[in-house]
């Protein structure tokens, strides 16, 4: 099942893709207006029977689509989880994972429009593997851990790179206001036994960027989770944006940045693509 969130009517719900239309739960299921909410409910299944029996509300061409969790609690970023982007950067692979984070402000929907910020023209592109929690967890163990996933999505981590290059962290060039996004839904975990077996690839106005497969992350995902959540509980609608593999613009010679006119697009094998324009910010 492929579940979304998004605004039709001037109104904010969620819902699932059904015939090229949206069958909008947030509607139907008393007590459930997000898709965060269905997650921490456990309600899954019965959502799931209901789209079975129930026709769409919504062309998808009518809807606009809202980030796949809107108000996530937490946005979990893994960098230099490649070992051909650690080799581009010029850094070494380090022995844990290395983690910051994004706010929800800095994300926006599919075909909305990411902002490249006026402060800066260093706007690079990083295509990723995201998942979403579907069930709390703390001190997860690796061999139980994708038990805890409630799906899979494609992410674009825009990021702003003299910027984060400012200090040491990360967290200042990686979080500006709609500069990455998110969707454009999330594939249940049913249809995605395997979470290591899939392609990814980034390309920028028709030109692939980036193109790998997700069994060369140097975390996997089951570690990604057991050493997350030794750190902090996991919650239902929490986010975990797994790290982008070498093609990055910033180690491009010269340098390929993200302009307003452009279309990035990240495509994932079994989920989608993801597909925004970029707008500068207004003045």
């Amino acid at each position: 099942m492929k579940l979304l969130s998004f605004i039709a009517d001037g109104r904010s719900s969620f819902g699932a893709v059904k015939d090229n239309g949206v069958v909008d739960l947030g509607a139907r299921m008393t007590g459930c207006t997000t898709l965060r909410q269905l997650l921490e409910t456990g309600r899954v299944a019965e959502a799931t029977r209901l789209v079975a029996s129930t026709a769409p509300d919504h062309p998808l061409e009518r809807i606009t689509f809202l980030p796949v969790i809107p108000d996530p609690g937490k946005i979990i970023c893994v960098g230099l989880n490649y070992r051909d982007h650690v080799a581009e950067t010029g850094r070494t692979v380090t022995e844990k994972p290395a983690l910051f984070a994004r706010f929800a402000c800095s994300q926006v929907g599919h075909l909305r429009p990411i902002v490249k910020p006026k402060v800066s023209d260093d706007f690079d592109y990083e295509g990723e593997l995201a998942l979403v929690i579907g069930k709390q967890g703390r001190h997860i163990p690796p061999d139980r851990a994708l038990g805890h996933v409630a799906g899979y999505s494609c992410y674009n981590e825009g990021s702003v790179r003299d910027w984060q290059r400012h200090t040491s962290q990360f967290l200042s060039g990686k979080t500006f206001a709609e500069s990455g996004s998110f969707g454009p839904w999330l594939v249940t975990a049913d249809e995605i036994p395997d979470p290591s077996k899939l392609s990814l690839q980034t390309r920028l106005n028709g030109t692939v960027v980036q193109d790998t497969t997700t069994d060369l992350l140097i975390t996997a995902i089951p570690e990604l989770i057991a050493y997350i959540s030794t750190i902090c509980p996991l919650d239902p609608g929490d986010v975990i944006v797994t790290g982008t593999p070498g093609g990055v613009g910033a180690k491009r010679t010269p340098p390929l940045w993200m302009r307003p006119g452009d279309t990035v697009e990240v495509e994932i094998s079994g989920i989608g693509t993801l597909r925004n324009k970029v707008i500068a910010e207004p003045a």
